[in-house]
């Protein structure tokens, strides 16, 4: 009977393990609904992968979205700015490499703090559009990006170096934001870029 116990707490601590390894370390405070730009910077470093949508070069030009990871930075250290780890095999690349115009979507729903359906006004989503450029690699923000992104996504440290992946940044011009009722919020791009996370941090 001892030793079924034993067995039994066991499991539960190996379940426990299990699941915190996958949790995120870190997280900060959904901001204020009405400080536009906390809510949108927080949805960018909080989140870790979104849908990317470029121009498609096979099919005449029709949008084609990609369920892509990123980072803005290190944790705590977030720009704004979302980083990519591409290869050269995914149409993503080609089509951004032809016409850099590109949008990124993200919603508050994977990160946990959401309860209701994504699309409820509620659930903030923001949609960030601009150029989708390629980094000069080794160059200082490469290095910069790489750490970030490898942080947030050790894995990516092992893809396949034969399949040509690259450093990519989305350039920013437009930002919409829904983050309650009443339509999209306003917000300009240097207002986004000039935000400082100032809330307190805590471990999960």
């Amino acid at each position: 009977m001892e030793r079924l116990r034993q067995l039994i707490i066991l499991f539960v601590l190996v379940t426990v393990l299990e699941h915190a390894s996958s949790a995120r370390i870190l997280t900060i405070s959904k901001p204020d609904r009405h400080d536009i730009a906390a809510s949108s910077r927080w949805l960018v470093s909080q989140n870790i992968w979104g849908v990317l949508s470029t121009l498609s070069i096979e099919h005449d030009g029709a949008p084609f979205g990609n369920v892509v990871s990123y980072s803005d930075g290190l944790p705590g250290k977030g720009n704004g700015i979302p980083y990519f780890y591409l290869t050269m095999l995914d149409p993503t690349t080609r089509n951004a490499l032809k016409d850099s115009r590109a949008s990124f979507a993200i919603s508050e729903s994977p990160i946990g703090t959401c309860k209701r359906d994504p699309m409820d006004p509620t659930c903030s989503k923001l949609t960030l559009t601009g150029k989708l450029l390629q980094l000069s690699e080794g160059s200082e923000e490469e290095k910069v990006a790489k750490r970030a992104l490898f942080t947030k996504h050790p894995e990516m440290m092992d893809w396949p170096k034969g399949h040509e992946f690259s450093v990519f940044k989305l350039d920013i011009i437009n930002i919409f934001l829904i983050n309650w009722y009443g339509g999209a919020k306003s917000i300009t791009v240097d207002e986004y870029l000039r935000y400082k996370e100032t809330k307190v941090a805590s471990f999960l």
